[in-house]
């Protein structure tokens, strides 16, 4: 007589809790609003020579009556080039001094349609008088330690579409200056948490990639290149700053308007969007 036995079904991953132990194995980036004040300024300069805002909006395609949630606003990057082709902007982020750039830019260049708060993930939106927008946005931003309460917060804010742009393997970061400078680099979870997670919450999204391309940055010389990449490194030890200035001497060549890493740094960011109609 042959032996019956039941084979039980290998449990379903949680994408959530998968997250949350990746991001505690995250190194280097904090995430807190007073480490993003002190890099406001130069990730804003670095932000505007960036191609990303306009490869987004092309994905986007914003129409002329939409009012779009920019949720982790930092000083604009996507709602100032928003801001004209729409009918309303609001952009929150958690960092005062990030909101208080895009401010100034706003009265600088006479933009009206750009409403900034001050405000968290983790805040209660209603409270801080955030209602329904056409389409809700949160670009870069989902660093967060509750992603599936992130994501259903976010998607309650969208009328219409949601979209997301996320992280695809180390993002922006150069692991080869990391690792001259003696740093261990681990950025934590990917698009590919976000994307299953939401497949688990019965939400079928759609992904596209986007480059940050046109080439590497130029630099003035080797202190303009210490300084454009303050924004990813902060404050560096006397033997760090010691090691990067060797290693720029060693990759920087000279090009036409300066200098500029001999190598090529691709950086992919996945858009994953939906609409709310599914």
């Amino acid at each position: 007589m042959m032996s019956s036995f039941v084979v039980n079904p290998m449990p379903l991953l949680d994408w959530n809790i998968a997250w949350q132990e990746a991001l505690k194995k995250r190194s280097h980036d904090r995430h807190d609003s007073e480490h993003w004040n002190k890099r406001a300024a130069s990730f804003a300069q670095n932000a505007r020579k960036s191609n990303y805002a306009d490869h987004f909006i092309r994905l986007l395609t914003p129409q002329p009556h939409w009012s779009v949630l920019d949720v982790g606003c930092g000083a604009g990057t996507l709602a100032i080039p928003i801001a004209p082709l729409v009918q309303r902007v609001t952009a929150i982020d958690f960092s005062e001094n990030m909101i208080a750039l895009l401010n100034a830019h706003c009265i600088e260049h006479g933009i009206a349609n750009i409403h900034t708060r001050v405000t968290s993930w983790e805040d209660d939106w209603s409270l801080a008088g955030i209602d329904q927008h056409d389409v809700a946005i949160a670009s870069r931003s989902l660093v967060v330690e509750d992603l599936r309460t992130a994501l259903t917060k976010l998607d309650s804010r969208a009328r219409h579409r949601v979209y997301i742009a996320s992280l695809v393997g180390d993002g922006p970061f150069d692991r080869r200056i990391f690792d001259a400078i003696g740093r261990s680099l681990n950025r934590g979870p990917d698009y590919i948490f976000v994307y299953n997670l939401l497949h688990q919450m019965g939400i079928h999204a759609e992904i596209r990639f986007v480059f940050n391309g046109g080439g590497n940055k130029v630099f003035h010389d080797i202190d303009d290149a210490f300084e454009q990449f303050n924004w990813m490194l902060g404050t560096l030890t006397p033997d760090e700053e010691h090691n990067l200035r060797r290693y720029f001497e060693k990759h920087l060549c000279k090009t036409r308007g300066g200098w500029t890493l001999a190598y090529k740094h691709t950086v992919r960011w996945a858009v994953i969007y939906w609409n709310k109609e599914q």
